[in-house]
């Protein structure tokens, strides 16, 4: 009996050790996603162009930084600076490093639908154009660009025709520079056009593209200064770093600028009125989070205009050069097409850049 006795004993306390053992897998699914596979640890944020533009680029930085904060994943950042030799080696890399690839992949959209269908345990995400591979695997984020830039348009178009604030002159010209002649920048320039005509049917929207100089911002200065010598006193710069010689080009002709997807609107303080913010980090973590809870879905198109904030036009400054006015107004449109009171013409393909 007294053996029976301490047999039993020493199973009770080997059950209870192995109940406690076990005790901490009943916490796992914390770091699985609901459809119970492992959580992402590795990201990689691949770019077809570099870091430092102050705009695109950068702002999906901000995005996978946040990401390695909130979720403690480990990520990298793979820039094939503009090359086109770098772009397929960089893919690979990608693959063999990480779980989730967020991949901007302008003028390399073949090779990463090749990618992606050889690789369908992996999360693909494309932003700023849509990418559909055959094994339906990519998601893409499709920035409503229109939205944010007709706004751009109607500010610019305002203040051009606003005399009353200093050095704009008589002639109802603006400008745009643009990094390439790509759909992106076109749909950008197409919108700018409406809201400036809406303003005015007699302005004059000139456009130079620095026929994909990118990083050149001494092209993206030389290109603005000729549309001041044409009369134009505000121009929009869509061209990543190339654009932050187009705001240079504006202080030095005491002239106006208007940036684009991050806040510039302090890098020239009094001579870049509003900046046509495309936030490319807000729609990372988005994305990132149905990851993370198992709500992916894999091969959707996300689409991010005004109403999600993943476009906007801001106006808040150090030096305030726009009128209260003009201000005011695209508060009102920002609302407006917000409600869906008013509707933005989406770009059609059409030329441009005539």
């Amino acid at each position: 009996m007294r053996k029976a006795i301490a047999i039993l004993l020493i199973v009770s306390l080997l059950t209870g050790v192995l109940v406690g053992c076990a005790a901490p897998q009943a916490a796992q699914p914390a770091s699985q996603g609901d459809a119970g596979q492992a959580a992402p640890k590795r990201v990689v944020y691949l770019i077809n162009g570099a870091l430092g533009d102050n705009a695109f680029y950068d702002s999906g930085q901000v995005g996978i930084d946040a990401l390695q904060e909130q979720y403690g994943v480990e990520t990298r950042t793979i820039e094939a600076n503009f090359d086109a030799g770098k772009y397929e080696p960089s893919l690979q890399a990608a693959v063999g490093y990480a779980d989730v690839i967020f991949v901007i992949s302008y003028g390399f959209e073949d090779q990463l639908k090749e990618i992606a269908d050889k690789n369908p345990g992996k999360v693909f995400v494309n932003i700023d154009t849509v990418v559909e591979n055959s094994a339906d695997t990519i998601t893409s984020v499709d920035f409503i660009e229109e939205e944010s830039a007709y706004l751009t348009g109607v500010l610019a178009g305002m203040l051009t025709t606003d005399t009353g604030v200093e050095n704009i002159n008589a002639d109802k010209i603006v400008g745009v520079v643009g990094g390439d002649v790509d759909p992106v920048v076109s749909a950008f320039v197409f919108a700018y056009e409406n809201g400036a005509k809406s303003v005015d049917p007699e302005i004059v929207v000139e456009t130079k593209s620095l026929g994909g100089a990118w990083d050149d911002a001494a092209k993206g200065k030389q290109a603005a200064l000729q549309l001041y010598d044409q009369k134009a006193d505000v121009v929009f710069q869509v061209a990543a770093a190339a654009g932050i010689g187009v705001l240079q080009a504006a202080r030095e002709r005491e002239l106006y600028a208007i940036g684009v997807d991050t806040n510039q609107n302090d890098l020239e303080p009094g001579y870049v009125v509003a900046s046509d913010i495309k936030d490319v980090g807000k729609a990372i973590q988005d994305v990132y989070k149905t990851i993370a809870d198992g709500t992916y879905q894999p091969g959707a198109v996300l689409q991010y205009g005004l109403a999600s904030g993943g476009v906007d036009l801001v106006t808040e400054a150090q030096v305030q050069v726009l009128p209260d006015a003009i201000v005011l107004k695209i508060d009102e449109l920002r609302q407006q097409i917000m409600d869906g009171t008013l509707k933005v013409e989406i770009y059609d393909g059409s030329d441009v850049w005539q």
